[in-house]
């Protein structure tokens, strides 16, 4: 080799070794196109890793294919499998289970009669996967243990850490939430401490954010959350590993933390990043942009958004339901929340199921099926446990039950709502709370606590720019502030005394309010009744002393 090609392999290498993507990317990407400068299998496998990084999915997979016939060539089973393996994940992640079914029965076929290697802890990834999906956690559990001792038999962080995460997933899908979330936030402080290669890192954070929001666990979603996307800042734009389905999980996210214009903008992109062959994250992406959109009251749009997510294949409930509530279509709205309930997928994990059910008790008490809202709100008590994020939604739902069927009993419910809500840092839901939490205490006769509910609504509602609820709240406020008038006064007579304490007399009171003077003079009588005075200084001074001028 000459030494200008000599200079371009290194360079390559020396990209792939910083991790450096797009670089590598371009400069293999050169290299291959080269008629004097031939990949080495591994090479090959270094592009199809830095095109992933970059986003040119299909040639990622063109490479894999390359790189996999170029070790089989060399007689190398070891790299074969591990090729095979990675054209496993790279097409079931492009929604093409069979072709992905054929390249791990290839992985085994390559790897299975080898002595204990480090490739070997794909397939028992795999084996933990399909035991978990069948409902068998003894045989994921072996499976991980396999995974484990092939990681700590091969000295590598990253498989280490990655069979740390495989068994807290085998762990959480049996129910075992602490233990599972132990082994996971040790796996994912390998990640980040700088211990494990980008891959890796990123690979780790996308499981994470996944298993955490499929758990519900919303605090560690959070976490794992900004911590990744400080990592991906370091990143130019086209390595960023936050595609598809990880970008439609950060969507959740946002969302639930209020961060709408950033939800939404996450939920384009991840829409345009989708393959074709890989439409449930655009759906999912979808139903979160119609969320924000039907909150801030963009009706159409919410509309068209859930539509698309319909289109891929996916019920966009609870939100759909929402919207037709917001649209005064209770029936409909109710419809759509009993066959997506009988029809949901139990892979979507508690969360799901549990909008669900705040759902439909919102949307049942909407048409007056009492009975209906509180089997739901049971359900979801029951399925709620000890998580707060599910807890804080229970105690929003059997509130608003509670207010139904006995308002004096509600308060105590929805304050410890509100306070997981407030913990957890989700406003839109809390500031829905407090309009619940205002009823109650209203029905408790405690106006002021009623009053201060809410104002913090209202405030919650326009922060986030949720305007119909921001004015529904305003309209509560006015008219609590209406009914809090000293002396029984009317809101017109009130009007009346404020001008006549400034000094007005009846004829500029008649021209301020456009009245006539007759009319005026008749409040007057009205308002010397009510507060038992008899003279315009008396009333004025009444007026001061009631701060209502």
């Amino acid at each position: 080799m000459s030494a200008p090609v000599i200079d371009r392999a290194g360079r390559a290498r020396d990209a792939v070794a910083r991790e450096a993507w797009a670089e590598a990317y371009a400069l293999l990407h050169a290299r291959d196109r080269h008629p004097d400068e031939a990949l080495t299998p591994d090479d090959l496998g270094a592009l199809s890793d830095a095109a992933w990084w970059s986003g040119h999915l299909d040639e990622s997979v063109a490479a894999r294919l390359r790189a996999h016939a170029a070790h089989v060539a060399a007689g190398d089973h070891r790299g074969a499998g591990l090729a095979a393996w990675w054209l496993h994940y790279e097409y079931a992640g492009l929604g093409r289970p069979a072709v992905a079914a054929g390249w791990l029965h290839r992985a085994r076929h390559h790897l299975d009669g080898l002595p204990p290697c480090p490739e070997q802890s794909f397939l028992a990834w795999a084996d933990a996967e399909e035991a978990t999906a069948r409902g068998d956690g003894p045989a994921a559990l072996a499976a991980t243990g396999r995974m484990t001792r092939l990681a700590e038999g091969s000295g590598s962080p990253d498989l280490l850490a990655l069979s740390r995460q495989a068994a807290s997933a085998a762990l959480l899908a049996q129910g075992r939430r602490a233990e599972g979330l132990a082994l996971l936030d040790e796996a994912m402080c390998a990640a980040e401490a700088g211990e494990l290669s980008g891959v890796f890192t990123g690979w780790l954070y996308c499981l994470a954010l996944t298993q955490c929001m499929e758990a519900a666990d919303f605090g560690r979603a959070v976490e794992w959350t900004r911590t990744a996307m400080e990592w991906c800042a370091g990143f130019g734009t086209g390595d960023n590993p936050f595609r598809g389905v990880c970008r439609a999980h950060r969507v959740e996210v946002l969302d639930l933390l209020g961060e709408w214009t950033a939800a939404e903008e996450e939920a384009r992109r991840a829409c345009r990043e989708v393959p074709v062959d890989c439409l449930e994250a655009a759906a999912a992406a979808y139903c979160a942009a119609g969320d924000v959109q039907r909150r801030q009251g963009r009706l159409d749009e919410a509309a068209r958004s859930y539509a698309h997510a319909h289109e891929l294949g996916r019920l966009p409930q609870p939100g759909l339901a929402l919207l037709r509530l917001a649209q005064g279509r209770a029936d409909a709205a109710a419809a759509g929340l009993r066959l997506a309930l009988a029809c949901q997928d139990a892979h979507r994990g508690p969360l799901a199921r549990a909008r669900l059910l705040a759902a439909s008790t919102e949307v049942s008490l909407a048409v007056g099926a009492v009975p209906d809202a509180a089997d739901a709100a049971a359900e979801l008590d029951a399925l709620a446990g000890d998580v707060p994020l599910l807890r804080a939604l229970a105690g929003t739902a059997a509130g608003a039950v509670a207010l139904a069927e006995d308002p004096g009993t509600a308060a105590p419910a929805l304050r410890r709502a509100l306070d997981l809500w407030l913990r957890l840092r989700v406003p839109y839901e809390a500031a829905q709370t407090r309009m619940l939490l205002a009823a109650a205490d209203r029905a408790a006769g405690d106006e002021e606590a009623a009053r201060l509910e809410l104002a913090f609504a209202r405030d919650g509602f326009e922060r986030l720019g949720a305007g119909p609820d921001a004015r529904r709240a305003a309209a509560l406020l006015s008219a609590a502030a209406r009914r809090r008038l000293p002396g029984g006064l009317t809101a017109r007579e009130a009007e009346v005394l404020r001008l006549v304490a400034g000094g007005a007399t009846n004829k500029a009171v008649a021209g301020a309010l456009v009245i006539s003077e007759h009319t005026v003079a008749r409040h007057l009588n009205n308002i010397f009744a009510k507060l038992g005075v008899s003279t315009r200084s008396a009333a004025t001074a009444y007026a001061y002393a009631h701060g209502l001028v």
